[in-house]
């Protein structure tokens, strides 16, 4: 066991997720390095006809060319509204299967996907899974370009200790949309996630959260002891 790696996991994570494609469906690539996994699988799956007539929308630019790579053929969320399954990775996940995600700057894409699909499966090694929110992965919150650091207070007044995501050139990072993302750290967690996302939403300037809150069905966890799936209460 020892010599299981954090890929290795993954690779677990993405198999369990693969088994859940059936031939007719549209789904919703995520984004990531467990993705990666997934779309490897998909690809795999395509190639030799055990799965037909599948189609995807991607949620990242890297998620499009990785897709295509792959073979796997892509659609629009305008042509497909609704989506039989997404797919994705997380950087954290509670007990209540309550997310924080957006370290990899995809997150308005990802949840728009995921509002869309009927079935959101989230595929992660145990190294993502917490008691509460935020005491891993600080909260990415997407932001209009346009004096995105007057938002600085604002995040620091809510109990977060800001910083602005760069790039390997020191300048702000942009999302594939064009937006900064400001990566929000909480000392001891975020005590309330639903206040804080309410109070996100209403600030102008603020495009969207990496709090992806009620929106996973499923959510498999790999770890060295086997693989284990937290289900939503409905």
């Amino acid at each position: 066991m020892d010599s299981v790696t954090a890929e290795d996991l993954k690779r677990l994570a993405a198999e369990q997720a693969a088994n859940h494609v059936e031939s007719g469906m549209r789904l919703g690539l995520g984004t990531g390095s467990t993705v990666a996994h997934f779309l490897e699988l998909l690809g795999e799956r395509l190639k030799t006809g055990r799965v037909q007539d599948v189609a995807g929308v991607p949620t990242s630019l890297w998620t499009e060319s990785e897709a295509r790579r792959l073979g796997i053929p892509l659609v629009s969320l305008a042509a497909h509204a609704r989506l039989d399954l997404a797919v994705d990775g997380t950087d954290e996940v509670d007990p209540n299967t309550d997310l924080i995600k957006g370290m990899g700057g995809a997150l308005l894409r990802e949840k728009m996907v995921a509002q869309a699909a009927d079935h959101l499966l989230i595929i992660a090694d145990d190294s993502k899974s917490v008691d509460r929110l935020g005491t891993r992965s600080p909260l990415p919150v997407e932001v209009v370009a346009w004096e995105h650091e007057s938002h600085i207070d604002f995040l620091t007044a809510n109990g977060a200790e800001v910083t602005v995501r760069r790039g390997e050139d020191g300048t702000p990072f942009t999302s594939d949309n064009g937006n900064v993302v400001l990566d929000c750290r909480f000392a001891d967690g975020i005590p309330d996630p639903r206040a804080l996302d309410r109070a996100l939403q209403a600030r102008a300037g603020v495009v969207e959260t990496g709090l992806f809150l009620g929106l996973a069905h499923e959510v498999v966890i790999a770890s060295r002891q086997g693989v284990r799936v937290m289900r939503r209460d409905p």
